[in-house]
């Protein structure tokens, strides 16, 4: 079964005092297996957003110590800020990640606000996923009245809190109340405009908000709301769904933003909403100067980002990561207020693993640490790696082509050749590292113990099912070393005749990953007891063996002719 992940990312009253946020944030990492991703403060908002991924247990107790911290440091009688709230922990959603169901993150939500209310008395609801009435779904219902309106909120039997006390004490007048949730990624995204004026940042956050505005009879100032048949006021629907907005001036900065709440991003992404308050923003006489992500972000989110701006400027998307990343960053203006590391702000990057891998190492460090007394890095990673380098040949060449002057109408053709490039190349990146990864199985099934019959038996069949990976992996190398010689060979054929010789050196790469791996592959092969698998998959290795030999003459004799 695989871990269950949940995030969790509780928003604290508390942006300006950095001794309050640290000692409220450190109270995460005292819980063994939850990892702290990100503490993000807003000076103006006085508000901070604390984000920490771990198992659900681990992770619900993590909520409630910080809760407990926040409850006894931030005393909300004296809180002021731009930001709507009613709690020293305003709001604390829970986030599927991994290997878990909203449903079933829900109740881990229910379960931290029974305790929340029971143990410490902090009155609270439940909303999104986890509301236990319709009309508490959303966030903006049970946070309606914010601080200053709570008692008045308290004494309603209709918002009576689903955990915690419904009278207004001296206790809740310091703690305030607190808003659990269980719902989907959320982007808490802020967009810059050249002006001071919250009305107009408002005016636009009213254009693009799913909620729209609201229809007054006469004008808004001496109006009142419309309303239908049911008594329900009347809007004008803003142009984006699952989208949450309001206009504000950030003191900090010294000009208003639109603030969002992006709650669905595969209903609109960051750059979708972006490029449409960039286009009300004109109309109305103002410009976008930039934007600000708070908190964190997956890493597809970015690269998708990248992808559109990309495809705006027919430029070709088969281009790094890094280089994706970076057009990301600077069409959107993420930079524009703070410096933007995407090693803090993208999940995936903060979550990945203290070890080093070998395509982490820089060249010399690879040189070196293959030329060892240690037995991997051996022939099967240096062959995937040899396959990495022949990809990037080829895809180098499909993206100059892609930018060659006169050939601007076929800039897609090249690009779809780039991106297949990327393709290859990522998955024979992994393979350098789980060639050694599968040499290091067999090792292990060798160390294991062998004292009685039973601790024999499982060391064979460790060793066995270590052995057959680790003829798997190398022919998983020839596969994908074979496949990539296409981006070389439509390069020779169509791409820059100037870069020939680089097209060329990459087929002459692929077909050395194809052939060192298929040594690994027969040598391992040899010591599988299971035979039938053995013959199947030397078969299958020979036979892309001859093709890629044979792409190989004919790709030569080809170069041979154009020089």
């Amino acid at each position: 079964m695989n871990k269950q992940l949940i995030e969790c990312v509780p928003n604290i009253s508390e942006g300006r005092d950095s001794a309050k946020i640290k000692a409220i944030a450190a109270v995460v990492e005292t819980v063994e297996g939850v990892k702290l991703l990100d503490v993000d403060p807003g000076k103006a908002t006085n508000r901070t957003v604390i984000t920490f991924v771990g198992e659900p247990k681990n992770v619900i107790e993590a909520a409630f110590r910080l809760i407990k911290k926040a409850s006894e440091l931030i005393d909300m009688s004296k809180h002021t800020g731009e930001h709507p709230r009613f709690g020293a922990t305003d709001v604390c959603p829970l986030v599927p990640i991994a290997g878990i169901t909203l449903e079933e993150t829900a109740v881990f939500a229910h379960q931290l606000g029974e305790r929340v209310g029971k143990e410490l008395g902090i009155p609270g609801y439940f909303y999104e996923n986890a509301a236990k009435e319709e009309k508490r779904r959303n966030l903006a219902s049970c946070r309606s009245g914010e601080y200053e309106g709570l008692k008045e909120k308290l004494g309603n039997p209709a918002w009576k809190p689903d955990f915690g006390p419904a009278e207004y004490n001296e206790s809740v007048a310091k703690t305030g109340a607190i808003a659990i949730s269980s719902r989907d990624f959320l982007i808490a995204y802020n967009v810059n405009l050249n002006s001071t004026s919250t009305r107009r940042a408002n005016a636009i956050a009213f254009d693009i908000r799913e909620a729209g505005r609201v229809v007054y009879e006469g004008n808004k100032l001496s109006g009142k709301p419309m309303v239908d048949e049911h008594g329900e006021t009347l809007r004008v629907p803003g142009k984006l769904k699952a989208v949450k907005g309001i206009g504000w001036f950030i003191e900090e900065y010294g000009i208003a933003q639109i603030s969002y709440n992006l709650t669905n991003i595969n209903i609109t992404s960051m750059h979708v909403a972006f490029d449409a308050t960039v286009d009300s923003a004109i109309e109305r006489g103002l410009r976008v100067t930039g934007s600000e992500l708070i908190g964190l972000i997956p890493l597809k989110a970015m690269l998708d980002a990248g992808d559109y701006f990309l495809r705006k400027q027919q430029r070709s998307l088969g281009i790094s990561e890094a280089e994706k990343i970076k057009i990301a960053v600077k069409s959107l203006g993420l930079d524009d207020l703070k410096p933007f590391n995407p090693n803090e702000k993208i999940i995936e990057y903060v979550l990945k693993g203290a070890t080093k891998k070998l395509i982490d190492f820089t060249v010399s460090d690879f040189a070196e640490e293959t030329a060892g007394e240690s037995m991997a890095p051996g022939g099967g990673s240096i062959a995937a790696y040899v396959g990495v380098l022949g990809v990037s040949l080829g895809t180098m060449v499909a993206n100059l082509s892609a930018h060659k002057a006169g050939w601007d109408n076929k800039w897609e053709f090249y690009s779809d050749w780039a991106v297949k490039g990327q393709a290859y190349k990522n998955n024979l990146l992994y393979l350098v590292d789980e060639d050694t990864n599968a040499f290091n199985k067999i090792i292990d099934g060798f160390r294991m113990p062998k004292s009685n019959a039973e601790e024999i038996e499982l060391r064979k069949q460790a060793i066995e099912d270590a052995t057959k990976y680790a003829t798997e992996i190398p022919f998983q190398v020839m596969e994908a070393a074979y496949n990539s010689m296409e981006v070389m060979q439509a390069m020779i054929k169509d791409g820059l005749q100037s870069s020939l010789s680089d097209a060329g050196v990459g087929i002459l790469c692929a077909r050395t990953a194809v052939v060192g791996a298929y040594f690994n592959v027969r040598i391992n092969a040899k010591d599988i007891k299971d035979r039938v698998f053995a013959e199947e998959i030397l078969t299958k290795a020979k036979a892309i063996y001859t093709k890629t030999l044979a792409i190989e003459k004919e790709v030569m004799d080809y170069i041979d002719g154009k020089m």
